[in-house]
């Protein structure tokens, strides 16, 4: 048997779907779940089945009995569901948190070995041979350990684990169906702790909780009762990842972290029948005997994670690859680890507080204040960083942060943040958050620069070779505004020179003695005197909100090019000279030879020509897909306006791509016009 692809799970859905009659509130009530059984070609029904029809039934579940029983008396066949092994940030019974995928099983379970489920057949079947996919696998199973990626993710990867060097025992809850399905009891846990004991008389013993025991939903098999001088119940919410990293030895009964265990690179000692025992990657205390090959890790993988489930992309509202779960699972995991304290938010201009609320107080509300020191003390008392707007971070804020000992984060809008201007009020898609600088003052060292260096190192890009090739086919750029029909331009060597805010922030720290973009046209112009130099003023400039106008472009400029769409003039151009402007990278992208005459973050790596002072400390050399994956990737948080949730940054492509977003609403209009006039009286008070 081999299962289908997404897409061609899909396909099935929509060409025939089945009649799957249930018979328990679960898959009534959930949506998420009957959606996905929807678009996997499942009919959900109420009613009476036929011989002819499917019943659906939650695994193992105390409720399957009934849907067990009507299979019995109308002879329609039984449909086993079950929680995918990436599931979520929080248990189901911790919130009623919905899944990201759904195990769909027309022969068994994966965790009953009574049986062989669909899974079990695909792993002793399968010719697991595809190139392609391992390839996939084992990509997969090195990112979900760099990016600590579990079934459940509410915990904090920063946080310390025991010093290496320990004996791991897993618990698991009790009544858990996989126990007594798996060919083991309550009483196998205590017979593992005495081998882990046995076994490895001088080692320290590490008892992992199960997440649900830890919140208190459900019991474990052990307590403070199976403690003694070398053994310790650890009930931490750490990254499974370092735990498995620092442990010499592994023991499980059939939980999912045993199968994290065998990706990790252990051969765990097994004391049940998990799907992952019996191919050769465990010590099996109680071997299965249908399992006889030997699979590889990767293989193993493939069939569990990638042929098997079924996916979905609550984004999209589709199906989807283990890929696409991973990059919203991310996304998701990595803004409630970053949001969970709360956070005291500093020099916040009213108008944004509502969109900073939605993208770091969706976990616990942010609270503002203006005070440094008040501001520093609260933060104190939360736990909690300030986030302060990068441009009103100030000596006195860095002073009361430091007094307190209380992180500083500074924020600041992303690289594609919107379709309208954020001086017109339009509220952003993507922030940065920023612990060490800020991505445009190259005095001092930015995260960004950090995350940079870290994706230079890796040789293959693949996520974000797929959003270059995105960008350049759909022309999406940073703020999405102006026509993509251009005037005739006049023939020769065309240069853009892209027109900046002059009092913006990257021009007053990442410029030199160029700092006006009268000064930059009057530069490009002199090194470049038989060249077409098109002049692009900013759009913030343009619509009299901001400063920087030059009132004779044309001195230096053989054509002022305002209310145009960039992307559509980089295509038509040889190169970019630029201060800083984040034009120059969406250049870069487009394979546009860019020329610096500051510092802008894209510079100083190896991919421009820089003629502007630099920091001796960007040694590394990014290829452009690295620059791209710490820029565009890395760096950023995503907020999908649509679903109101933290999402990846192809989420939001695809908003600025349609065209769905929300409007910026009356009030944010009516305060960006009383914004403008007072911009354009400010030379007055100057």
């Amino acid at each position: 048997m081999v299962a289908p692809a997404p897409d061609e799970k899909q396909a099935a859905g929509a060409s025939a779907p089945r009649r799957l009659f249930v018979y328990s509130g679960g898959f009534v009530f959930q949506k998420r779940v009957r959606r996905i059984l929807e678009l996997a070609g499942w009919e959900v029904r109420l009613g009476v089945a036929g011989a002819e029809d499917c019943i659906g039934v939650w695994g193992h579940s105390p409720y399957a009995a009934r849907g067990e029983a009507m299979s019995a008396r109308t002879g329609a066949a039984l449909v086993r569901v079950e929680d995918t092994l990436l599931r979520s940030i929080h248990p189901g019974r911790a919130g009623g948190e919905p899944p990201v995928g759904l195990l769909i099983d027309r022969h068994g379970v994966h965790f009953d070995s009574r049986t062989p489920s669909d899974l079990e057949t695909l792993l002793a079947t399968h010719p697991l041979d595809d190139g392609a996919m391992m390839a996939r696998a084992r990509a997969a199973m090195a990112r979900l350990q760099r990016q600590h990626l579990s079934k459940y993710n509410a915990f904090d990867p920063d946080i310390e684990v025991p010093e290496p060097g320990y004996v791991l025992v897993i618990d698991q809850t009790r009544g858990d169906a996989s126990i007594r399905l798996g060919n083991a009891s309550e009483a196998t846990f205590r017979e593992m702790l005495a081998f882990a004991q046995i076994e490895h008389p001088g080692a320290r013993i590490l008892i992992k909780a199960h997440p649900e025991t830890m919140q208190g939903a459900r019991e474990g098999h052990f307590g403070p009762e199976h403690e003694d001088e070398r053994t310790r119940l650890f009930t931490e919410a750490v990254s499974p990842w370092a735990l498995l990293e620092g442990a010499i030895a592994v023991y499980t009964v059939s939980s999912g972290m045993g199968f994290e265990a065998v990706i990790a690179g252990h051969k765990p000692r097994v004391f049940g029948q998990p799907f992952y025992g019996g191919w050769g990657l465990t010590e099996d205390e109680a071997p299965c005997p249908r399992r006889e090959r030997r699979l590889t890790r990767a293989q193993l993988f493939a069939a569990a994670m990638i042929l098997y489930p079924t996916w979905y992309d609550p984004w999209r509202d589709r199906l989807a690859t283990l890929e696409e779960v991973m990059d919203g699972l991310s996304a998701r995991a990595r803004a409630w680890r970053e949001d969970r304290m709360g956070g005291v938010a500093y020099g916040m201009r009213l108008w944004k507080r509502r969109p900073l609320q939605r993208f770091f107080g969706s976990e616990k509300p942010l609270t503002f204040n203006d005070n440094p020191a008040q501001a520093s003390e609260r933060a104190k008392a939360l736990s909690a960083p300030v986030l302060a707007w990068a441009g009103k971070v100030d000596e006195a804020l860095e002073a009361e942060t430091a007094r307190a000992h209380v992180p500083l984060l500074r924020i600041e809008d992303g690289f594609l943040r919107s379709k309208g201007l954020g001086a017109e009020l339009v509220p952003p898609l993507s922030l940065v958050r920023d612990d060490l600088g800020i991505y445009y003052d190259p005095g001092s060292p930015s995260r960004l620069e950090r995350l940079i260096g870290q994706a230079a190192q890796k040789p293959e890009h693949p996520r974000a070779a797929a959003l270059i090739a995105r960008l350049r086919a759909k022309g999406v750029s940073k703020y999405n505004l102006g026509s993509a029909d251009l005037p005739d331009l006049p023939s020769g060597r065309r240069i853009l020179v892209p027109g900046q805010v002059e009092d913006d922030a990257s021009i007053r720290l990442g410029t030199g003695a160029i700092s006006s973009n009268r000064s930059l046209l009057r530069a490009v112009r002199e090194a470049n005197p038989d060249a077409v130099i098109l002049y692009k003023p900013h759009p913030d400039v343009e619509a009299g909100l901001r400063v920087g106008a030059v009132e004779t472009p044309g001195e230096f400029a053989d054509m002022v090019l305002g209310g145009t769409d960039p992307a559509a003039l980089i295509a038509r151009v040889d190169a970019v000279w630029t201060m800083t402007s984040g034009l120059g990278f969406e250049a870069l992208i487009r394979e546009v030879p860019v020329t610096t005459l500051g510092a802008p973050f894209y510079a100083g790596w190896g991919l421009t020509d820089d003629r502007g002072a630099l920091p001796e400390r960007r040694e590394a050399r990014p290829t452009l897909e690295a620059l791209v994956q710490a820029v565009l990737i890395d760096y950023p948080r995503y907020f999908d306006p649509v679903t109101g949730t933290a999402c990846p940054v192809e989420v939001v492509l695809d908003r600025l791509e349609t065209g769905n977003l929300p409007s910026p609403g009356l009030g944010n209009r009516l305060l960006a016009k009383v914004q403008g006039i007072f911009a354009g009286y400010a030379h007055l008070w100057r």
